[in-house]
C-alpha cells in the first residue's frame, strides 16, 4: 500500500502514519483536519505507544486480549510494526462482529500482519491458532474481571512483557458490599469501605494491588504509572509486567494476606493461583 505522507499543517501526525485509519479511528475527520480534542486524544496515544514501543523492539507476536475494535492493536501496527520485516498484531475478541470489521479494516489498510481470532477467554486458553508463547500482552480498558483474564492468558502463554490499563473493578467491592456487616464486626479497618463511595473505590484499588502481587508471585517486575492526566481520564492506571526470572518470594503470602484480612478470602481462585 502507498504510503500516506500527512498534511504539512498537521505536524503532531508522523511520516508515513496512515491517515484512513486516523480517520476509521475519529482522530481525523472525514477531509483530513485535527480539531483540539482530537488532537488531545492523538497525544494520549503517542503517550501509550511510548511505553509499549519499547517492548516491542525484538517482540515477534503482540496479542491484543479483549481487542473491541482493535484500535490500540492498529495504532501499534501502524507506528511500530509496519516497517519491519516480521512481527505480528494478533487481537482476540469474542464478538464475531467486531473481528468481521476488525478483518475488513486491516484488509483495506493493508496490514497483513493483523489478524483477530473471535473466540472466548477459555477458548483462547487452549486455541491452536494462537502461538505457543508470546511476547507481549495488552489489555487496554478491558471491563471488570476481563483484566484478569487477561493476566491468565498471558501466564498461560508465558508472556514475556504484560501490559494492562484496568477498567471498572467491580467484583472485589461487590465482594466486600456483600459482607460489609459480618466485616464491620471483625476489623476495625472495614471503616475504609463502610460508605458506599470508599467501598467503590477502595475496591478498585485492592484489585490492582492484588493483580501486581499475582503478576510478582510468578516472576514478573511490575510498574504501575498513570496513563494520562487525570483530566483526560479517571480510568487512568497503566501496569506494565516484565518476566524477569524468579518469583518475588512473599508476593503470594501477601496476597493471601491481604484478602483475609479484608474478609475476601473467596477471591483466592482469583488472585493466588
Amino acid at each position: 500500500m502507498k504510503k500516506q505522507n500527512p498534511p504539512a499543517a498537521i505536524p503532531e501526525i508522523r511520516p508515513g502514519q496512515s491517515i484512513e485509519l486516523l480517520k476509521e479511528l475519529h482522530i481525523l475527520t472525514r477531509d483530513g483536519k485535527l480539531n483540539q480534542d482530537s488532537r488531545r486524544k492523538l497525544k494520549q496515544v503517542y503517550h501509550l505507544v511510548q511505553f509499549i514501543e519499547p517492548l516491542l523492539a525484538d517482540a515477534e507476536t503482540l496479542v491484543d486480549h479483549g481487542a473491541g475494535k482493535s484500535y490500540l492493536g492498529f495504532i501499534l501496527y501502524d507506528l511500530c510494526i509496519k516497517e519491519r520485516a516480521n512481527g505480528e498484531i494478533i487481537g482476540i475478541e469474542s464478538r464475531p462482529e467486531l473481528v468481521e470489521k476488525s478483518c475488513e479494516l486491516a484488509a483495506r489498510l493493508g496490514f497483513p500482519r493483523m489478524r483477530f481470532l473471535a473466540c472466548t477467554v477459555e477458548e483462547s486458553l487452549a486455541s491452536a491458532e494462537l502461538p505457543a508463547t508470546v511476547d507481549v500482552v495488552t489489555a487496554l480498558h478491558a471491563c471488570n474481571t476481563a483484566t484478569d483474564d487477561a493476566i491468565r492468558f498471558a501466564l498461560t502463554r508465558q508472556a514475556r512483557h504484560i501490559v494492562l490499563v484496568p477498567c471498572c473493578q467491580a467484583e472485589v467491592a461487590a465482594a466486600m458490599r456483600a459482607k460489609k456487616n459480618e466485616s464491620l464486626g471483625k476489623t476495625p479497618l472495614s471503616e475504609l469501605w463502610r460508605h458506599p463511595i470508599h467501598t467503590r473505590e477502595l475496591g478498585s484499588h485492592l484489585t490492582n494491588v492484588l493483580r501486581c502481587l499475582l503478576l510478582e508471585s510468578h516472576g514478573y517486575d511490575v510498574t504501575v504509572t498513570e496513563l494520562v492526566g487525570w483530566e483526560h481520564s479517571m480510568k487512568n492506571e497503566l501496569i506494565i509486567a516484565s518476566k524477569r526470572g524468579q518469583p518475588r518470594k512473599n508476593a503470594r503470602e501477601r496476597a493471601e494476606a491481604i484478602l483475609r484480612e479484608f474478609n475476601l478470602e473467596e477471591l483466592a481462585p482469583r488472585f493466588t493461583y
